[in-house]
């Protein structure tokens, strides 16, 4: 049995609509492990049924082989890391990180050697004394990790932990903390909605939308083969392109209007005169002479050029490598080195 294991596991609400529909999904000891979707999909819910702050209305969650679905949180052997820190303003950080050890009983010996162990880790030595209002947000963000640490838990839960930090701040902190987890090998759940942290962190990322799991896999089997629609538009940035088309023998003809003539063998697998989405990366779009544009908008960002064309009633981005001579109102000819058909009335992929 792998480290962490929900097995068709609901959650409903009251009388409302079910937030968590039959998720199943295996965990291994010392995996960084992604839950991403967009807002009210589920994914912080799913973190709360893990660490037993909410119940399953059915279903069971196991860690570690023991089923634990009735256990209280404090029975499961598992630290968290919140959005907001949840530090205690009046005490200062070193009591911040030791709260958890006091109300535990742990020996003040034990308690003062993680202490030193867990700042000399994240570089706070020097803000033992200090109370959270006197540090700034990647220190307070330390502190509740420093916390999590103390408890030598096998399983750290976390929920959106950066998302209050600026940007540049958010991308250190995601290097530490894979760093940290990868050092002390520790089984980390970690909740997001921003795919790059998804995508930069995780061994292994859970797509779930509307309370179901739409894909799980590595970073780029996500990238790369997108099980349907919503996870190729979701997983990459900028996002993938869309268009509807159909296919008529071997022509296909877009929804603007433009047609392209595939290979034999592939239009043999793909449904005719079916109505159909075809996905293309930005970064897939050559230019060529396959498809007129006319480019809207311009994004020069020195290491890249990000280019806006409408394409009918479709706007696509297109993304080439340094920085390129492209203007508004120009009109663009391009064409598709690589892209992905999805069924137009399920979103699977084809």
């Amino acid at each position: 049995m792998s480290f962490i294991e929900l097995q068709h596991v609901h959650k409903q609400y009251s009388n409302e609509q079910m937030v968590l529909k039959d998720i199943t999904v295996a965990i291994e000891q010392g995996e960084f492990f992604v839950l991403v979707g967009p807002s009210g999909s589920g994914k912080s819910t799913l973190l709360r049924v893990i660490a037993g702050l909410d119940d399953t209305t059915d279903g069971n969650v196991y860690i570690n082989g023991k089923d634990v679905t009735k256990f209280s949180p404090r029975e499961r052997d598992l630290s968290m890391v919140f959005q907001n820190y949840a530090l205690y303003p009046h005490l200062t950080v070193a009591d911040n990180i030791l709260f958890g050890l006091k109300r535990k009983g742990i020996p003040k010996d034990e308690q003062q050697k993680r202490l030193q162990e867990s700042i000399a880790l994240l570089g706070l030595t020097a803000y033992v004394k200090r109370k959270p209002k006197e540090l700034s947000g990647g220190q307070r963000q330390r502190v509740a990790l420093a916390r999590a640490i103390v408890s030598h838990a096998p399983l750290c839960l976390m929920d959106e932990p950066l998302s209050n930090l600026d940007a540049q701040l958010r991308t250190q902190m995601r290097t530490e903390i894979k760093a940290l987890q990868k050092k002390l090998g520790l089984t980390t759940i970690y909740v997001t909605h921003d795919q790059t942290e998804a995508m930069t962190m995780g061994d292994r990322i859970m797509v779930i939308n509307d309370g179901e799991i739409q894909q799980v896999g590595s970073p780029l089997t996500l990238y790369n083969a997108p099980a349907n629609q919503f996870v190729a538009g979701f997983i990459g940035a900028p996002k993938m392109n869309f268009i509807k088309a159909t296919l008529t023998g071997v022509t296909l003809t877009l929804a603007e209007g433009s047609v392209l003539t595939l290979p034999t063998e592939l239009a043999a697998r793909l449904p005719q005169g079916e109505p159909m989405h075809l996905g293309v990366r930005p970064e897939n779009i050559v230019r060529g002479k396959a498809i007129t544009t006319k480019v809207v908008n311009v994004e020069h960002l020195g290491h890249e050029t990000h280019s806006s064309v409408q394409l009918g009633e479709a706007l696509w981005t297109i993304k080439w490598p340094g920085q390129q001579s492209v203007v508004v109102g120009e009109q663009l000819t391009i064409a598709l080195q690589q892209y992905v058909f999805f069924d137009g009335k399920t979103g699977k992929t084809l």
